[in-house]
């Protein structure tokens, strides 16, 4: 049985074509920005990146501590975590080309 290199070789950090994108989302309880950036973030992800991706939201109002982990500085923020390297989005995502832009989803 043959197989083709690319299954073979994948460099550090990329992702196969049944790999899922995971994202974190640090957000602010139920402030207008959190709301509307988990909203774009859930169309984008449908639109894009249909059953490859998991989205874990964080709400900084009950888990402070966790802003650290990613030095989180402004809400709401997006982590991409992967596919490598680490990218992140600061504001409510509602600038869909800026976002896809920054995810690796659209060419500069």
């Amino acid at each position: 049985m043959k197989t083709a290199l690319a299954d073979v070789y994948r460099p550090e950090g990329a992702l196969g074509a049944d790999d899922v994108w995971e994202m974190r989302l640090y957000v602010a309880g139920q402030s207008r920005k959190s709301l509307a950036a988990i909203a774009n973030l859930t169309r984008l992800c449908e639109e894009h990146l249909q059953g490859k991706y998991r989205i874990e939201v964080i709400d900084l109002l009950e888990q402070p501590q966790r802003a650290q982990g990613d030095q989180i500085l402004a809400i709401p923020t997006l982590v991409r975590k992967l596919p490598a390297p680490m990218r992140k989005i600061i504001g409510d995502l509602s600038n869909t080309d800026r976002v896809l832009v920054g995810l690796d989803l659209r060419a500069r």
